[in-house]
């Protein structure tokens, strides 16, 4: 019985490595123009980008709780294992929600498989690590190989991202309006990554010009073993820049895979069209897959 890994769309996996691995989804909620849409299921996230361009501001909240109680239910009925790598507690309240339904579901369960994890990652940061937990599965690892090597695999992705336009992360509040302003004005490009599930702001950057290269140098200092890595790319609905990215890693790094997807609709109405973000280890020294021939 291999054990089933469960996420949430906010990892920002394509449909295509859900099927290949069998992976569970919990979606969270996009609300636009007065509808409510499932992330990864009822909306596509270049919907989200173009109402972003013509003045709207989507809202998001967490996967629901029934949503959990009937995933959590059927597991523990069968006595399956399950592990459930949640996107960052710091940004959403999904992984507190999945908690609270874990301990209600063990009350009527106590020796249920279930395991909710805090990845404290985002978009295809948190998707590396599910991907990492669905393919130690696959290959039939145990449950405690995969719990430690998830969360080894969480604690040590690097992510690395900027935003198109500052006016984004205003709305969402990260940003103050005169920073927005300024920003914007002077053509500077903020450098951000996440520390303890936090976004935290890294430099500012004026020009795209020398963006990328900056990028690739905050890489180079905590990246490791780079060209034995899986590397992600995610992007708000701007492919060519995301490609052009990944070819720069590819000719520094000898990167043999680099994923590339598209930042979700969660994630994406939060972050705007035009982001990039980059996603790597600073750490590989933990149980990895066995790499297929």
């Amino acid at each position: 019985m291999n054990i089933k890994i469960l996420a949430d769309s906010a990892c920002d996996l394509s449909m295509d490595y859900y099927n290949e691995f069998d992976i569970e989804m919990a979606p969270l909620t996009v609300h636009l123009d007065d509808n409510d849409y499932e992330d990864g299921k009822s909306i596509d996230p270049k919907t989200v980008y173009h109402a972003m361009r013509n003045g709207k501001t989507p809202k998001t909240s967490q996967a629901s709780p029934q949503h959990f109680k009937a995933i959590f239910t059927s597991y523990a009925e069968a006595n399956h294992p399950l592990v459930y790598l949640a996107f960052s507690s710091q940004l959403s309240g999904t992984y507190q929600t999945a908690k609270m339904i874990e301990q209600e579901v063990k009350e009527t369960y106590p020796e249920a498989p279930i395991h909710v994890i805090d990845t404290k990652c985002a978009s295809l940061g948190c998707g590396l690590v599910v991907l990492h937990a669905a393919k130690l599965a696959k290959q039939g690892a145990d449950l405690e190989t995969i719990i430690n090597s998830s969360r080894a695999c969480a604690l040590n992705m690097e992510h690395i991202f900027t935003v198109d336009d500052l006016e984004y992360l205003y709305r969402g509040g990260r940003v103050s309006r005169t920073a927005a302003f300024v920003g914007s004005l002077l053509k500077i490009k903020p450098i951000l990554h996440v520390e303890d599930g936090k976004l935290i702001p890294l430099e500012k950057i004026r020009g795209s010009k020398k963006l990328f290269h900056r990028m690739l140098e905050i890489m180079e200092e905590r990246g490791d073993d780079l060209s034995n890595q899986t590397i992600a790319i995610s992007h708000g609905d701007d492919a060519e820049r995301a490609e052009q990215l990944a070819s720069m890693i590819k000719e520094k790094f000898h990167v043999k895979e680099v994923i590339i997807d598209m930042v979700g609709s969660v994630i994406g109405s939060h972050s705007g069209p035009g982001t990039i973000a980059l996603f790597f280890l600073n750490n590989t020294n933990f149980q990895q897959p066995v790499q297929e021939e």
